[in-house]
């Protein structure tokens, strides 16, 4: 059976896109099976893999709303990446699933016929606490989450965390955490450093080894529809992509 992992941070801006978006990537370059699921309505993890949100015919609204099967929304991208892509369709499907039944479950479900046929399968959720969330946290085995290193970053862990533990009281009761990402690292700036020791003061050993910088090249690669390890090799943020693939493969054997 493959594992889910879901990508999430309630504060935007966190690097939770880029990362889902290079880590699976760096992951299937290694010769894993992927599958990164776009839960998001902006669609940005759609986007960074070169697949034109609007001509989507079925995306993962569809699999949410019981339209379509699996098999019919996933895409195989040139990046060795199966993808199942977002829209703004999904911006209202918050609205229809308070309605539907196993509402909470919807994409668990959906995704119950694949699972067993990707080693990793990587879920983009979007940067709220909100019915799309839920069903990202009870699809789920572990959650990965990324942390800028700013202050501002620390105060929204609390509900972050709060919300874990209730979806695995309620929902999800072999949810974990697979591990805390530093992102927008800057070794040089004092605030770094206070953010890193407090969130590993909170975490301990989940707190992964490689911290992802500031770098311009992985801003740009989305407009390239590319993954960094395909738009530059050489980058530090290809390298430091690389490095924590690595050490999310090392944990997981």
């Amino acid at each position: 059976m493959g594992k889910v992992v879901a990508i999430a941070n309630q504060k935007g801006g966190v690097g939770k896109t880029t990362t889902a978006v290079n880590l699976a990537a760096c992951v299937a370059a290694v010769g894993k099976r992927v599958l990164l699921v776009d839960l998001d309505p902006q669609g940005n993890t759609t986007s960074a893999y070169g697949v034109q949100k609007r001509s989507v015919q079925t995306s993962v609204y569809q699999l949410l709303t019981g339209e379509k099967r699996v098999f019919d929304a996933i895409c195989n991208t040139k990046y060795g990446v199966d993808l199942i892509p977002s829209n703004i369709q999904l911006s209202g499907a918050v609205v229809e699933l308070v309605a539907l039944q196993r509402r909470e479950f919807r994409l668990r479900d959906a995704l119950g016929p694949v699972v067993g046929q990707y080693d990793f399968i990587f879920i983009d959720c979007p940067p709220s606490l909100d019915l799309l969330t839920l069903n990202g946290l009870c699809a789920c085995d572990t959650v990965l989450v990324p942390i800028q290193c700013e202050f501002f970053a620390l105060e929204g862990l609390t509900e972050l965390m709060h919300t874990i533990r209730l979806v695995k009281k309620m929902y999800n009761r072999y949810i974990d955490i697979e591990g805390v990402l530093l992102t927008m690292y800057d070794g040089r700036l004092n605030l770094t450093l206070q953010v890193v020791q407090e969130v590993k003061k909170y975490f301990g050993n989940k707190v992964y080894k490689t911290t992802i910088p500031r770098n311009v090249r992985l801003s740009e690669a989305p407009s390239f529809g590319a993954p960094i390890n395909y738009y530059d090799r050489s980058s530090t943020g290809a390298e430091a992509y690389a490095f924590l693939a690595a050490e999310f493969i090392k944990n997981n054997k």
